[in-house]
């Protein structure tokens, strides 16, 4: 039997039903799946020889492995192999400048006589290109654009001037003031417009002479000073 001749890229899916291949493009990788072959000669008998061997004993186990073995590969395998080949021969072709196999559908470049590693396709890398060139082109322009717009007029640049960053989950409203009696906010009136309660000042955190912490009394512990009412 002549030597098979063809991509070494190739996946051997066969079983002791049958024969089946995988050949891959050397380029791109894409698969190329042949029919699957049943195998007629011999498969029922080496299948009752194999549920012999194991009815037999485990000692016969390794001669029924060998049965499945036999019946897979040997010269029926390379028969349904060499099929295979001038299946899936139509979808490749060999480039006479790499040796590669690659599919014809996508990386063979017909105009060139050669794959596309070796030839690139003209009109596609063109066409790359171009798209590319736009992205480049208005990626310029949205900098050239930003440019001209003033980001940093009403900053201060002095050398004691800090911008403060924001910072994440701060909540920045401002304090409500409620009533103690009713719950109802009474902003800034002295006297509570659901309930008429007196509203309780609030104590500060700090007193407003001495600048000391009040830890939330009605006097300032360092100075006396009255915080409330």
């Amino acid at each position: 039997m002549a030597l098979i001749q063809f991509v070494h890229n190739y996946d051997d899916l066969s079983t002791d039903r049958g024969y089946q291949f995988k050949f891959h493009c050397d380029k791109c990788g894409n698969g190329y799946m042949t029919q699957f072959q049943a195998s007629t000669i011999g498969v029922a008998e080496s299948l009752l020889n194999v549920a012999s061997d194991f009815l037999s004993g485990f000692g016969r186990a390794g001669s029924a492995v060998h049965e499945v073995q036999r019946v897979v590969g040997g010269k029926l395998h390379d028969a349904a192999l060499a099929q295979a080949v001038e299946e899936a021969r139509p979808n490749f072709r060999q480039c006479t400048s790499c040796g590669h196999w690659v599919c014809s559908q996508v990386c063979w470049n017909a105009e060139a006589n050669l794959c596309e590693v070796c030839a690139p396709n003209f009109k596609e890398q063109l066409a790359a290109h171009q798209a590319q060139a736009k992205v480049d082109a208005a990626r310029e322009q949205l900098g050239e654009k930003a440019r001209t717009q003033d980001y940093a007029g009403g900053i201060d640049m002095a050398p004691d001037a800090h911008l403060v960053a924001p910072t994440a989950g701060t909540n920045t409203q401002a304090a409500k003031t409620l009533c103690r009696e009713c719950g109802a906010e009474v902003g800034a009136s002295k006297f509570c417009p659901e309930c008429g309660k007196p509203v309780a000042k609030a104590v500060p955190d700090h007193c407003p002479k001495c600048n000391a912490e009040t830890h939330g009394g009605k006097f300032c512990g360092n100075c006396g000073n009255k915080l409330t009412g």
